[in-house]
């Protein structure tokens, strides 16, 4: 089973948005016994929050649905327990070393660092441009189940 968790400020916009588009990308596939996909803030300003409104309406415009998130901060114990632990931008990277204290088994990158324009995501909560970060954000997802090969891999589907 690969193991992801998506993380951003506050977990109500752009890793669950990360969260739901990687999910419906797998179920698409028929990959969803394979992996388990999860998302976590670095702060604690939205625990216990819903997917933020707007996040939550650019997910549903392209039929993902996002219902029962729950926004929970990052633990040091999250590093154990995912292979990949993918930001959305440098300054959750930052957040998340202050947490695990540091990354030995090289899972910590940013989302777009599996694209070929490797960049942060701006944040949709300042921005207010949710189509954008659907865009980069989905972007992101399919380089990086791209990038883990799972097809070709042996006694994969």
């Amino acid at each position: 089973m690969i193991k992801i968790l998506f993380v951003c400020h506050g977990n109500i916009c752009r890793s669950p948005m990360a969260e739901y588009i990687m999910k419906d990308l797998i179920e698409k596939q028929g990959l969803q016994d394979q992996f388990e996909i999860a998302s976590a803030a670095t702060s604690a300003e939205e625990i216990g929050n819903p997917v933020y409104p707007p996040a939550k309406r650019k997910l549903k415009e392209h039929g993902i649905w996002a219902e029962g998130h729950h926004a929970r901060r990052l633990e040091r114990r999250d590093y154990q327990s995912y292979d990949y632990i993918i930001g959305m931008e440098s300054y959750n990277i930052r957040n998340m070393m202050r947490i695990f204290g540091a990354d030995p088994e090289h899972k910590v990158s940013r989302l777009l660092d599996f694209t070929g324009h490797p960049k942060d995501i701006a944040d949709p909560w300042y921005t207010d441009d949710f189509d954008t970060a659907y865009e980069e954000i989905l972007d992101g997802c399919q380089a990086l189940l791209a990038g883990l090969n799972i097809w070709n891999a042996p006694g994969k589907v």
